[in-house]
């Protein structure tokens, strides 16, 4: 055993601590860790979930004092990190220390975006790959692409920034004990037979802290996909929702989650917590609704040509859904069709596309409770937006500058269900005016709850937008699906009425 000593100038209480680096060569477990392999996991069963991300960062708001605290009230904890220390113990805390570089680097890259979503940015790195550029998908706040700067770079079409950044720090985790600091090196596994408290929140069992592409770290729980499910399903389409529909969300979940599981890849975990991937919590209390729906469609996904397919899903389409080409900018899905949702009937009063304004004002102002989901706050809403409150967006996205305003607002092109693909926004200057596209829209101009809407002009500095649906409209409508399990729609019905062309199928778990 080698034993390496660094000592920091740690000003906590005003006492200096010792830092210990400890290695140990024959660790096994320690090297097992830096081999976990993503897809592995997923053919196991397990996600891997980043709980908490950029910690120990400038944006970390899980430790703002640099601390994580892990406690378990019945048993011990355990700990291993990557270098070989093992700890074990009934609470374990972690801090975050800034130790200086000695030799700093200057990391230089390309920054493209911001991106609205995952898939447009995806699909740029595509393109920028097929180039022949080496591309990282990132999320340092939102959606970005980024390629190494070399000189002599070609001028690219696409907005993109120059990034320079010295690293003089590494912002390392270590393990505190009354005494001395153990310096830890990630992946570091944290685990127990019994729920582990995290800063005072539950979060269950199965721990890693993970190294980010941003210098900082994430908090990543594994969970197998149930357990996964019953923290999403609640917040997705809400516990109380009719058994079907709850099933329903249980399938379309499990397979929007496999596959898009290399949505971070870059960080070493496949899923985040928020809107960007699905909403979950650690469940407080087991409800029984939706662990039976759970359970009577476990391991059931969605595929086409035997592959899982991206489930996408939201709240309400108003009444019509969208195909995936008119939502972000990437390629159509066979399994999304843009449909009428609500009875055959409605067929006869309606054909697709829509072009116009007033196929969509005629669409808007029909009798909505014959629609799929009517009851939906949003399912048909009115905006008043002025000059002022779209000049504040285009500012705060880098748009235009403070001296520039808005003159006028129009749709110029739209999708096959009507929704807005091109907002043109005109300013006061000769020849300028914002061209916003697909995703970009809500992204910008984050007051509108859906991109299928009208626009009527009522002075020279206010509109009026309206509009129905909230979410991007692809795929199942939750309101939608809630409304036909309580008409007794089976939950395959429900999916074949939203996938069309998917099949159910059961995954194979190995771990079974």
């Amino acid at each position: 055993m080698k034993l390496k000593f660094a000592f920091l100038n740690l000003f906590l209480g005003c006492i200096s601590l010792l830092l210990v680096n400890t290695k140990f060569t024959s660790n096994v477990k320690g090297e097992e860790l830096k081999k976990f392999e993503l897809n592995n996991e997923i053919k196991k069963g397990k996600f891997l979930i980043g709980l908490k991300q950029y910690l120990g960062g400038e944006n970390d708001s899980f430790s703002k004092t640099k601390n994580i605290n892990f406690i378990t009230e019945k048993g011990f904890l355990n700990l291993i990190s990557s270098n070989g220390i093992k700890h074990k113990s009934k609470e374990i805390n972690i801090s975050w220390v800034d130790i200086p570089i000695n030799n700093p680097k200057t990391i230089e890259k390309i920054v493209f975006g911001p991106f609205a979503s995952y898939e447009s940015a995806k699909k740029q790195a595509e393109k920028l790959k097929d180039k022949g550029f080496e591309t990282t998908v990132a999320y340092p706040k939102n959606w970005e692409v980024w390629i190494p700067f070399e000189d002599g770079f070609p001028e690219f079409e696409l907005k993109n920034k120059i990034s320079r950044k010295i690293k003089k720090f590494q912002i390392t985790p270590v393990l505190r004990s009354e005494y001395s600091l153990l310096k830890l090196e990630g992946p570091i596994y944290i685990y127990a037979q019994e729920n582990i408290i995290i800063n005072g929140v539950n979060f269950g069992k199965n721990f890693y802290l993970l190294k980010d592409l941003y210098g900082t770290w994430t908090l990543v729980q594994k969970i197998e996909f149930d357990d996964y499910l019953a923290g999403v399903l609640p917040y997705e389409i809400g516990p109380n929702s009719p058994l079907e529909a709850l099933k329903a969300q249980a399938v379309i979940a499990r397979t929007w989650g496999i596959f898009n599981s290399d949505r971070f890849n870059m960080d070493k975990y496949h899923l985040c917590i928020t809107t960007q991937c699905q909403v979950y919590k650690p469940p407080k209390i087991t409800n029984k609704k939706v662990q039976k729906a759970i359970k009577a469609t476990s391991n059931l996904i969605l595929t086409y040509r035997n592959q899982p397919i991206n489930a996408f899903y939201h709240g309400s389409n108003g009444g019509v859904s969208a195909t995936a080409g008119e939502s972000w900018q990437i390629q159509d899905y066979s399994y999304f069709n843009s449909i009428i949702d609500g009875s055959i009937s409605l067929d006869k009063n309606f054909k697709l596309p829509f072009i116009s304004e007033s196929d969509i004002n005629n669409f808007l102002d029909f009798d909505k409770e014959q629609f799929y989901g009517s009851n939906h706050s949003l399912f048909r809403w009115n905006k008043k937006i002025s000059s002022l409150e779209i000049k504040e967006k285009l500012i705060k996205n880098k748009l235009i500058n403070i001296n520039d305003d808005v003159f006028d607002l129009n749709s110029i092109e739209r999708g096959f269900s009507g929704r807005v693909t091109k907002l043109e926004i005109q300013t006061n200057k000769v020849n300028k005016s914002i061209v916003l596209v697909k995703d970009d829209i809500r992204r910008v101009l984050n007051f509108i709850p859906s991109n299928l809407f009208t626009i009527n002009k009522l002075s020279d500095d206010l509109w009026l937008l309206r509009g129905g649906g909230f979410g991007h409209g692809v795929g199942l409508s939750q309101s939608g699906a809630i409304e036909m399990a309580k008409l007794g729609f089976s939950y395959e019905q429900i999916l074949n009425h939203y996938y069309r062309n998917a099949k159910l199928k059961k995954i194979e778990i190995l771990s079974q």
